[in-house]
């Protein structure tokens, strides 16, 4: 019998667990809600009560299983499975690692969900057979990992991969603007990115970017059919893909920028590390990577910079919904 592992997904919206085999294989699940405005005891609860269902469905035992791991979105110290922060979640300053190996009797690995996902994707996914793969994952935000030689490449401080936040537009436009001036000022039309900074990828590009441009252009007067589609407060990455199927001009003009804005994302991922696979994932490219990859594989292949034949290349995550849980399973192996 294929020896067992859990992985765990905690998002800010769902929990979700899946057993998996060695070989990559999901041979279960289950998806709870994750508690909102509540304390981080609640939603360590939560996590232990997913796994602890999850055995439970399948009639097996701690003792079936190879090793358990946990993907939170937020910055973790692998070593020490102790969650640093967690923006958009209550599991921040939390020693979730030590916590749930006290309770559940098995050693638990916790990683960050974006690494996770890629690790998930270079092992069994669209990155398996490569040596190098950098992910990168659009939704809500802009997340990434890197995986090269199977070892996901944390940093210095646990903080690589974070593609989201590098600078994709700087917030100045030129030398001239410091002639009259000793102190810079920011435009008054600068984009602010979630993190703080300005001018960042995820900013230009997200989900909620894309959100962002599309009721700039509703309020300009730009016709769209993108109310008649959603008219709930998020623009959801299903209804983008119905106002592309429509030819919808507000929302083709929007997503043709935030596919230019992540071809020379990409771009600059391969400049800096040269990895052999970049995978795309996450809502926004599983809904509408077909309209977004031939841009996107457009302005890379436009690159001049001279590089040696290679296999190097563009592709889509293939692992889904599943790909941050089977990346964190394998955190055991």
């Amino acid at each position: 019998m294929k020896k067992l592992y859990i992985g765990v997904d905690v998002g800010g919206t769902k929990i979700q667990a899946n057993l998996v085999a060695e070989d990559g294989a999901v041979r279960a699940d289950n998806r709870h809600d994750t508690p909102r405005n509540c304390g981080s005891e609640v939603s360590v609860n939560a996590v232990e009560e997913s796994i602890r269902t999850l055995l439970y469905e399948n009639n097996l035992t701690v003792k079936d299983i190879g090793g358990i791991g946990i993907a939170v979105p937020g910055l973790v110290v692998p070593e020490t499975g102790y969650v640093v922060v967690t923006p958009n979640m209550n599991l921040s300053n939390v020693e979730l690692g030590k916590i749930l190996k006290k309770r559940l009797g098995i050693t638990v690995a916790v990683g960050n969900d974006c690494n996770l996902g890629t690790l998930g994707e270079f092992r069994y996914g669209s990155g398996r057979g490569a040596k190098s793969v950098v992910g990168i994952f659009v939704g809500t935000g802009i997340g990434s990992g890197i995986v090269i030689d199977g070892k996901v490449i944390g940093g210095a401080a646990c903080g690589a991969g974070e593609i989201g936040h590098i600078v994709a537009r700087v917030p100045v436009k030129s030398w001239k603007n410091f002639l009259d001036s000793a102190q810079f000022e920011l435009p008054k039309k600068a984009v602010k990115c979630g993190c703080g900074n300005y001018g960042c990828l995820e900013s230009l590009a997200s989900r909620t970017a894309i959100e962002r441009m599309i009721r700039e252009g509703l309020a300009d007067g730009v016709k769209s059919v993108i109310k008649a589609i959603d008219n709930d407060a998020v623009i959801k990455s299903g209804a983008l893909l119905k106002a592309l199927k429509a030819n919808d001009p507000l929302v083709t003009a929007v997503m043709r920028y935030a596919s230019y804005v992540i071809g020379y994302g990409c771009l600059t991922v391969r400049h800096l590390l040269d990895p052999e696979v970049i995978v795309l994932g996450g809502g926004v490219i599983e809904a509408c990577h077909k309209f977004m990859l031939p841009i996107i594989d457009e302005v890379v292949q436009g690159d001049q910079l001279a590089a040696a034949k290679s296999d190097r290349r563009i592709t889509v995550a293939e692992l889904g919904d599943n790909a941050v849980a089977v990346g964190a399973a394998a955190l055991n192996e």
